[in-house]
C-alpha cells in the first residue's frame, strides 16, 4: 500500500511538471497557428490589393510620348497642369451611346486645362472651346512624319491630326503648350464610354435644365421633336442620360458652344462634389478608378494605377470653393470662336505665378501673402517706348499676332497691351518656334509693309522683315524688348494712360464669370 502510495504520489508529481509544458507547448502551437493565419490573411489581403492595381494598370491605354513637341516650355510652377480631353470616337463600342460611324476619325468633343496650384489647396479648369481659331505646332503623323504648322486652325482640329479613329491626343497637348507656354504634365483623354460608367459609380450626378429638352434638342437632324428626355429643373442623371446632357446643344440658350461649355463646367463641378461627399479613401478610389481606366488613354506618366491613384489622392485636400471653372477669354468671329488678347496672355501669366482666380498667391511659398502681387515689373503702356520715340501712334485696327522669343514670363501679354491700347487688334499670343531671340522682329507678308514699320514704331530697335511664309504681321519679341524699362506713367502720345492689369492677375472678364464647384446646379448654366 505504501509502494502503491508512493508511485501514485511520484506519478502525480510528474504529471504536476508535465502540465505547464504541455501548457507551454499549446501556447507555442496556438501562437504558432496564429502567427501563420494571420500571414495567410496579409498575403491574401497583399495578393489581392495586387490583383486589383494589377488589374487597373492592365485597363490603362497610354499614348505614346514620341508624339510630343521637342520644343516644349519648362515647368515654371510646382502646381501641375493636366489637360482633360473628352473624346468622341466612335471605337470599342463608342458608337452605340454616341451615334455615327465606328470607323469615324476621332475628335475632340470637349477640352480643359486643370491648373492644379503650387499649394495643392486651389485648382482652376480652363475650358477651350473646340471652335477657337488658333495656331496648330507640328504633329507627328502615325506614319512617323511630321506636319507643318496649321495657321488660324480650329483647336478640335488637333485631335483629328492623323485622320486615326483614336485620334491625337499629343498633338492637342502640343497645341496647349504652343497656346499657353505652359507645360502640360499630363494628359487625359475619356471616352463616352468611360465617362457614363463614371457616373453610374457614384450614383448620378444632380444637374438643372432650364427647360424641357427633346429628341431633336440633341440631334437636330430629327424629322420630329421626338420623345422628352429631360424635365425642367433640377435632377440627378448617370450613364446615357449623364452623357446626353454634357452633349447636348441645341434648343438651350443660343445654342452655341460656348453654352454647352457653361454646363459641362457645372456637371463636373456636380461630379467633383458627389466624390467630394462619398469621401476620397481608396476604398472609394478604387471603384471610380477601375470605371475610369476601361475606357481612358493618359500620358505615360500616368500609366499605372499606383502613379494614377497617387495623382487622384493628391487633390484630396482643394475645397470645392476652391475649385474654380473659367472660359478663355473669347469673341465670335463669324461662326467660329477667336481669342481676346492681352486678356488670355494675362491669364496664362497668372497661372505660371500661381495667382488665383480672386487674386491670391498660391505658390505655397512662407512669404507670399493673399492679394501680394508678384515681383515682377509693371508693364507700361509703351513696354518701354517713349513718347518722342514713337510719336503719336495709332494702329487704326491693323491685325498683328505676337510671339515671345525669349523665356521671360509674360512678355507676349505686356506688348499686346501696349499694341491694343494704340488700336492694334492682337489676333493671338503664343511662344515663338524658339526663345532665344536678342532683338524684336516685326515680319510681314506681301503689302503690308507700311502697317509694319507702323507696328515697329512701338519697339525701338526692331528688325523689318518680309517673310514669304505669313500672310499678316508677326511681332516676335526679343530680350532687347524684355529688358527695355518698364513703368511709364503716359502712353505715347503723352497722355496719361491707364493702369495696366498686374502680370500677375486674372483678367476681371474671367474672374467675373467664373464658377465654384460649390455654386448652385441651376445658377449660370447658360450663354445667350
Amino acid at each position: 500500500m505504501a509502494g502503491s502510495r508512493q508511485q501514485h504520489t511520484a506519478s502525480a508529481r510528474t504529471s504536476r511538471r508535465a502540465a505547464p509544458a504541455r501548457s507551454r507547448r499549446r501556447k507555442r502551437s496556438g501562437l504558432r497557428t496564429s502567427f501563420v493565419v494571420t500571414l495567410s490573411l496579409l498575403v491574401l489581403a497583399s495578393a489581392g490589393i495586387g490583383w486589383i492595381y494589377l488589374k487597373l494598370s492592365g485597363n490603362i491605354n497610354t499614348f505614346s510620348a514620341g508624339g510630343l513637341s521637342d520644343n516644349r516650355p519648362s515647368g515654371s510652377s510646382k502646381g501641375q497642369n493636366v489637360l482633360v480631353i473628352g473624346s468622341d470616337a466612335r471605337t470599342d463600342g463608342n458608337s452605340s451611346l454616341g451615334g455615327g460611324d465606328k470607323d469615324d476619325i476621332g475628335r475632340s468633343d470637349t477640352s480643359f486645362l486643370l491648373h492644379i496650384y503650387a499649394d495643392h489647396q486651389h485648382a482652376v479648369a480652363v475650358s477651350i472651346p473646340r471652335d477657337t481659331l488658333l495656331d496648330i505646332p507640328p504633329c507627328r503623323l502615325p506614319d512617323g512624319t511630321w506636319t507643318k504648322t496649321q495657321v488660324n486652325a480650329m483647336f478640335n482640329a488637333a485631335f483629328s491630326v492623323g485622320q486615326s479613329a483614336q485620334g491625337n491626343p499629343a498633338c492637342t497637348q502640343n497645341t496647349i503648350e504652343h497656346l499657353t507656354g505652359l507645360r502640360v504634365d499630363h494628359t487625359v483623354v475619356v471616352d463616352f464610354k468611360g465617362f457614363a460608367k463614371l457616373t453610374e459609380v457614384v450614383g448620378g450626378v444632380q444637374v438643372c435644365l432650364p427647360q424641357d429638352i427633346y429628341q431633336k434638342d440633341l440631334n437636330p437632324n430629327r424629322a420630329t421633336q421626338g420623345r422628352r428626355i429631360f424635365t425642367e429643373g433640377a435632377q440627378t442623371v448617370s450613364g446615357r442620360q449623364a452623357l446626353d446632357y454634357v452633349r447636348i446643344r441645341h434648343g438651350i440658350g443660343d445654342g452655341s458652344d460656348i453654352g454647352r461649355i457653361k454646363r459641362q463646367q457645372a456637371f463636373v463641378a456636380g461630379l467633383l462634389k458627389k466624390v467630394k461627399s462619398d469621401g476620397l479613401t481608396p476604398t472609394k478610389l478604387l471603384p471610380l478608378a477601375n470605371a475610369a481606366t476601361r475606357s481612358m488613354t493618359v500620358d505615360p506618366g500616368l500609366g499605372s494605377a499606383d502613379k494614377l491613384i497617387s495623382f487622384m489622392m493628391s487633390l484630396k485636400d482643394i475645397d470645392l470653393h476652391n475649385t474654380k471653372f473659367v472660359t478663355i477669354p473669347w469673341r465670335y468671329e463669324g461662326a467660329r470662336v477667336a481669342i481676346v488678347e492681352p486678356d488670355a496672355s494675362e491669364l496664362w501669366t497668372a497661372l505660371k505665378a500661381d495667382r488665383t482666380v480672386d487674386g491670391k498667391d498660391a505658390s505655397g511659398t512662407k512669404d507670399s501673402g493673399a492679394g501680394k502681387a508678384p515681383a515682377s515689373p509693371t508693364p507700361s503702356a509703351t513696354g518701354g517706348a517713349s513718347g518722342e520715340e514713337s510719336g503719336e501712334v495709332s494702329g487704326g485696327g491693323i491685325s498683328v499676332a505676337v510671339y515671345n522669343g525669349t523665356t521671360v514670363t509674360g512678355l507676349a501679354a505686356r506688348a499686346s497691351r501696349t499694341l491694343t491700347d494704340h488700336d492694334f487688334v492682337v489676333t493671338g499670343t503664343a511662344t515663338a518656334s524658339s526663345q532665344d531671340h536678342t532683338t524684336t522682329v516685326i515680319e510681314y507678308g506681301v503689302g503690308l509693309e507700311n502697317r509694319a514699320r507702323t507696328v515697329a514704331r512701338l519697339f525701338p530697335g526692331a528688325e523689318v522683315t518680309p517673310v514669304s511664309t505669313t500672310s499678316g504681321i508677326d511681332v516676335v519679341l526679343g530680350t532687347s524688348y524684355a529688358d527695355a524699362p518698364a513703368g511709364g506713367t503716359g502712353d505715347a502720345t503723352g497722355s496719361p494712360s491707364a493702369p495696366a492689369a498686374s502680370p500677375g492677375s486674372v483678367p476681371s472678364a474671367v474672374a467675373d464669370d467664373a464658377r465654384s464647384a460649390d455654386d448652385d446646379p441651376c445658377s449660370n448654366l447658360s450663354y445667350g
